[in-house]
């Protein structure tokens, strides 16, 4: 037995596989970055989270100063790459205040200063947050 190719036919569907192709890779292109920026915000705010905590571990201690929260805070971002401002603890009192009050330190960023690709197609004008309590430690 003998198999016959139509070789017209298979002129015809190149056609229609470069047509399809040029409506199928653009999005899946762009479905690809979208993953990747995302991947992206989801690693950040978990490093600001880390280094929200560290910095609430170093706030609770008794005789910790604001330079120190900041040098714990900057360790844990530096390994990434990425820098912050001044972080200040809240309550405002919180060097003072007496032992089982709460003491809050967040930390954020806008993500365009973090993001791998530039400008973002995605998340331009999110600002990412991370933040973490814990009890003082005072007497």
């Amino acid at each position: 037995m003998r198999v016959r190719r139509d070789r017209n036919r298979s002129r015809h569907c190149s056609g229609a596989v470069a047509v399809e192709l040029a409506f199928v890779l653009p999005i899946f292109i762009t479905l690809a970055f979208a993953q990747i920026e995302s991947a992206r915000l989801c690693q950040v705010v978990q490093l600001l989270t880390t280094a929200a905590r560290q910095g609430a571990r170093v706030a609770v201690i008794p005789g910790k100063a604001q330079a120190d929260v900041q040098t714990a805070v900057n360790t844990v971002l530096s390994s990434a790459g990425i820098t912050v401002g001044t972080v200040n603890p809240t309550p405002t009192t919180w060097q003072t205040d007496p032992g089982g009050t709460l003491i809050t330190v967040s930390i954020s960023i806008p993500y365009s200063q973090v993001a791998w690709m530039s400008p973002s197609m995605f998340f331009g004008s999110t600002v990412l947050t991370g933040s973490a309590t814990l009890s003082s430690e005072r007497p």
